[in-house]
C-alpha cells in the first residue's frame, strides 16, 4: 500500500500531466475553445478542468476572452519554447563552422546557451589530443567563464549587475573575478577587442578564447569558445585564434541571416 508521500507524488504528477493535457488542447485551438469543450477534449470533469485552467490564468500561460468566454494560450507558452528553438537553430548553423575552427586551431572548441545567471553547453568538439573536462549539458557562472564574459558584455551594466548580484561569485581558482568593478572593467575590454579571454578563472590550466553570437537587437544569448592549455595559449597564439573566431562568427551570423555585429 502506498505511503502518504507517494500518494502525495502520484497526485502531483497526475495534476501535472492534466495541466499539459489542458495546455495541449488549448494550442490545438490557437482561436481559442469554450470550458466545456476544453474539458471533454482534455479527458476532464468540468470542475477539475476549471481548477487547472484558473492556475494558467494566474500565471500568465492562458487567458480569457472578455467577450466570447473563450480560453486560449497566451505568447508567455512562445516566450518558453523561442530560446530552445533558437539555440537548435544556431546548433544547426553553427555545427560545421565550429568543427573548421576546431581543425584549424587543434583546440576544443564549445557552444554555450544562457540560461538565466550561468551558460549551459550545448556542443563540444575536439580536434587535437587535448580532452577538458567539459561535457554538453554542463551549467557553469556567467561571470567566470570567457563564454560567459562574451555575453555578458552585449547586456547594459544594470543588467550585468543583477546577474551579478544574483550569482552570489566565489573563486574556482586564484584568477577567478570576484569584484563587480574588475568584471565591468574586462567587459568594457571585451566590449573594444571583441572577444573575451578566460585566464584559468574557471579551469586551472586552461586558457580560452570566446565571442558572442548576437541577434538582431545586439544582444547575445549564446556564444562559443576555444580553449587550450595555457602554457600553449600566450598572447601572440591568442591573437591568431581571435581573428580566426572573428572570421567564424561573421560565417555563422551570416548563415543565421543576421548583419556581422
Amino acid at each position: 500500500m502506498a505511503n502518504a508521500g507517494e500518494k502525495a507524488e502520484q497526485g502531483g504528477v497526475q495534476s501535472v500531466a492534466r495541466i499539459f493535457g489542458i495546455i495541449e488542447v488549448l494550442a490545438a485551438h490557437p482561436a481559442g475553445v469554450g470550458l466545456q469543450k476544453l474539458a471533454a477534449e482534455a479527458g476532464l470533469a468540468k470542475s477539475t478542468t476549471h481548477r487547472l485552467l484558473a492556475s494558467l490564468l494566474q500565471l500568465g500561460y492562458a487567458r480569457q476572452d472578455s467577450v466570447t468566454g473563450k480560453y486560449r494560450l497566451t505568447l508567455k507558452m512562445f516566450e518558453l519554447s523561442s530560446g530552445i528553438v533558437n539555440s537548435m537553430d544556431i546548433m544547426g548553423v553553427a555545427k560545421l563552422h565550429l568543427e573548421r575552427l576546431a581543425q584549424r586551431t587543434g583546440e576544443a572548441v564549445h557552444l554555450v546557451i544562457r540560461d538565466a545567471r550561468d551558460i549551459v553547453y550545448l556542443y563540444k568538439t575536439e580536434s587535437g589530443p587535448m580532452r577538458m573536462s567539459s561535457r554538453v549539458g554542463l551549467r557553469s557562472p556567467l561571470y567566470c567563464t570567457g563564454v560567459g564574459k562574451a555575453i555578458l558584455a552585449t547586456l547594459p551594466t544594470a543588467e550585468v549587475e543583477e546577474i551579478w548580484k544574483q550569482s552570489h561569485p566565489r573563486k574556482l581558482t586564484d584568477n577567478t573575478i570576484t569584484e563587480l568593478p574588475e568584471l565591468l572593467r574586462q567587459l568594457e575590454e571585451v566590449r573594444a577587442r571583441g572577444y573575451a579571454v578566460d585566464d584559468e578563472e574557471n579551469e586551472l590550466g586552461i586558457r580560452c578564447v570566446a565571442l558572442s553570437i548576437p541577434g538582431p537587437s545586439g544582444r547575445a544569448d549564446s556564444a562559443f569558445s576555444i580553449s587550450g592549455l595555457a602554457p600553449y595559449m600566450t598572447p601572440e597564439r591568442v591573437r591568431r585564434i581571435a581573428d580566426l573566431a572573428l572570421e567564424t562568427r561573421s560565417d555563422i551570423l551570416r548563415d543565421l541571416g543576421l548583419v556581422n555585429q
